[in-house]
């Protein structure tokens, strides 16, 4: 799909939505280490797993509110609210006032409305594009966001810790710029349905909506092929999440000082930290550049074969660099683990689009995102593990939670699969 094709919405929010991320991956990687600084660190790490832990809950809210009352409403109301929060957060960290509460109070804020935001912009994309095209697209975005993953840590080292006022007043801003946008260029395509119209009339009355959200959602879980990918995700989801959690402590702790020579004249020493930022970088620069190629190729063969092969790839890259501290199969590994990643990037939402009737496409999107939630909360479960096992059992046994994964694909779209071809007789 060209970009001549692209509907204006798609075009207005991938700029937009580009610039905004950039501002806020040069910040957001660095606030563990600020609330750390100001609260001490179980105190910070406390902190944010419930503010993750209300996200997640919001999140579901956010995505009945795309499907009721508008994906343009929504995103609208979430791009406010995060420009608001960002006057708080600039204000926190001025020369007239230092907070971390308040910081706290507002990055957490920040974080709330942007899972408000993503369902709508998600389910708009599907919305707007036909399915055949849908993949693409989403991995286009997917790599504007990864394109900021690289770009935005590197300047926010110098701009969040040295200009952190003027950084954070630019942001705001930018976000009130991206608000006018939004309300100025993009239309609404939430398909009107009969329920909708029922939800107009019942303007004001929270316990319809609570009741009506309760029903959408019953719905979306008795639905067994999404509630199987979704558990098939969050059991994948333990190896990816690990990449800054057990694999940065492993590398940090148990790789070795080595020497790294190139064609015999180039030579670098590196220690377990540079070799673990140096895995991060290569990670980001291989989905970066990658992204829609690979999504192109994916497009080709069926989804099951796909999510079954990303699953094993996770699962060999974390055997494979749990049992060696060589920096050339550490690298070998985490191409591996990028190559897994890069496989489902376009593909999932697209299957997601696929799997979500029209009038409950922002609830899908926004109940998909538990593979990603959850899967963040139980992960951190692995550094203990460590202690009790070793750091080879620990990699092996999230292995092997892959391969669990993998299996879970399997039944899930030997299911799909029979589905549409009963569909497709009675048709």
């Amino acid at each position: 799909m060209k970009w001549r094709d692209w509907d204006i919405n798609l075009k207005v929010r991938l700029i937009g939505e580009g610039v905004f991320n950039l501002l806020f991956w040069m910040f957001f990687p660095f606030m563990a280490i600020y609330f750390s600084d100001h609260f001490g660190q179980q105190a910070a790490g406390l902190l944010l797993i419930l503010s993750q832990l209300f996200g997640t809950v919001l999140g579901l809210f956010g995505g009945y509110c795309a499907d009721h009352f508008g994906r343009k409403r929504m995103m609208i109301f979430s791009a406010a609210g995060q420009a608001v929060c960002f006057v708080f957060f600039a204000l926190a960290n001025s020369p007239w006032l230092v907070s971390p509460m308040l910081t706290f109070i507002s990055f957490s804020l920040l974080g709330l409305f942007g899972q408000l935001y993503w369902p709508a912009s998600s389910a708009m994309i599907a919305d707007v594009v036909p399915e055949e095209h849908r993949a693409g697209v989403f991995a286009i975005f997917y790599t504007s966001i990864n394109v900021t993953v690289v770009i935005g840590p590197l300047l926010g080292g110098i701009f969040f810790f040295n200009y952190r006022f003027f950084f954070l007043t630019i942001c705001s801003i930018v976000s009130f710029i991206l608000l006018w946008v939004l309300q100025r260029w993009i239309h609404e395509t939430v398909p009107l349905t009969v329920d909708q119209h029922q939800h107009q009339e019942a303007t004001g009355n929270w316990i319809f909506y609570l009741k009506q959200q309760m029903r959408d959602y019953g719905v979306i879980f008795r639905d067994r092929i999404f509630l199987l990918y979704i558990l098939a995700g969050v059991l994948v989801a333990q190896t990816f999440m690990q990449l800054d959690l057990l694999i940065a402590v492993y590398t940090t702790n148990q790789v070795p000082r080595q020497l790294l020579t190139f064609f015999g004249n180039f030579s670098f020493d590196l220690d377990g930290k540079n070799l673990f930022s140096a895995m991060v970088s290569l990670n980001g620069l291989c989905v970066a550049l990658f992204t829609v190629i690979v999504t192109k190729w994916m497009t080709k063969f069926r989804e099951g074969g796909v999510f079954m092969g990303s699953a094993l790839c996770y699962g060999v890259a974390m055997i494979l660099m749990g049992s060696t501290v060589n920096i050339w199969l550490l690298f070998f590994g985490i191409v591996m683990f990028s190559w897994a990643e890069l496989m489902t990037v376009g593909v999932q939402d697209s299957f997601v689009a696929k799997l979500a009737p029209e009038d409950l496409r922002g609830q899908y999107f926004a109940a998909s995102g538990l593979r990603f939630s959850l899967g963040r909360t139980i992960a951190p479960i692995a550094i203990p593990m460590t202690v009790w096992l070793g750091y080879s059992w620990t990699f092996t046994i999230l292995g092997m939670v892959a391969f669990m994964g993998m299996g879970l694909y399997g039944i899930l779209f030997s299911m799909f699969y029979r589905k549409q071809h009963f569909v497709t007789l009675n048709e």
